[in-house]
């Protein structure tokens, strides 16, 4: 076995443990059906839709429906775990109906992504290695379990509390960082429609004042989900709140802004207007450009 197929399967291994670990701690203080955890049995079927999905897509050798499957298990888990839950109170409607606009946004707009694209280049060395594509599935089902812990636990707790000062909190939070990913994608969206910016980089906008505006906006309502789960939450529930932090380390270390920078740095590096877009422009948080005035 390669290096690399070695590699994959250590990393199934590793991410199903860390996927066990948040099923156990999530599940403290909540409800059961049956006799199993709420909880566990979400971060079940966050696993189980990306197995499901992964065997279409291995013998299709195609990634074109990978994004869609994880917003479809984001809105799903959530969904059941609402519909299953001890009780339907505010808090739990209003973190399902957070949780799938935000899915159900950011689906659509990458489904219509990859079909102008055609392809999604990340998979094209990973596609044809069993074990290494299934990896990617199986860290997607990670990634929907640590980020969705927070509303998943406040759902499932068995402590109920009227909303208050946090959902109100959380909601506004939410709703700026929805607002800037949404925007921030919108504009890209518009600019690489434009046939004269064929080639180039976006830097008008919000991508004049951050370099990855979206992933702010991404991290940003992440905490406010985690906020409106505050006040529910016990014992080792506590560690669901992971959630944010969780999604910043994927964004800013792992799949998000370094690998966007390197292939960025690839295609335009050296050309001048690039270079110095890159030293005036902050790379996550929206700052107004160095060497210019918030209001010129």
């Amino acid at each position: 076995m390669e290096k690399q197929e070695r590699n994959a399967a250590v990393a199934v291994v590793l991410v199903l443990a860390i996927g066990a670990g948040m099923a156990l701690a999530g599940s403290w203080g909540g409800a059961c059906i049956g006799g199993l955890p709420l909880f566990a049995l979400g971060v079940i079927l966050a696993f189980g839709f990306q197995w499901v999905a992964f065997v279409p897509a291995y013998l299709l050798q195609s990634e074109r429906f990978y994004d869609l499957t994880g917003s479809v298990t984001y809105i799903t888990v959530a969904a059941v775990a609402v519909a299953l839950g001890p009780a339907v109170d505010g808090r739990s409607i209003l973190l399902l109906v957070l949780v799938v606009v935000w899915a159900g946004r950011l689906g659509t707009f990458l489904v219509r992504r990859i079909r102008k694209a055609g392809k999604d280049d990340r998979f094209d060395d990973i596609k044809p290695s069993f074990l290494r594509f299934l990896m990617t599935w199986t860290l997607q089902g990670l990634w929907v379990t640590l980020t969705l812990a927070a509303a998943l636990a406040a759902i499932t707790a068995v402590e109920r509390r009227s909303l208050g000062v946090f959902a109100v909190v959380g909601a506004v939070v939410w709703a700026f960082g929805f607002g800037i990913e949404a925007l921030a994608d919108h504009q890209k969206s518009r600019f690489r429609a434009d046939p004269a910016n064929r080639g180039g980089f976006i830097h008008t906008g919000l991508w004049s004042w951050s370099r990855h505006p979206n992933y702010f906006g991404e991290i940003v309502l992440w905490v406010g989900i985690a906020i409106i789960a505050f006040p529910v939450l016990s014992g080792w529930q506590y560690a669901t709140l992971i959630s944010p932090v969780f999604v910043a380390f994927l964004i800013t270390r792992v799949s998000g802004i370094p690998k966007l920078e390197q292939k960025a740095d690839a295609k335009w590096g050296g050309q001048d207007d690039y270079e110095a877009y890159k030293r005036r422009t902050s790379v996550l948080i929206p700052l107004p450009p160095r060497g210019t005035k918030a209001g010129g």
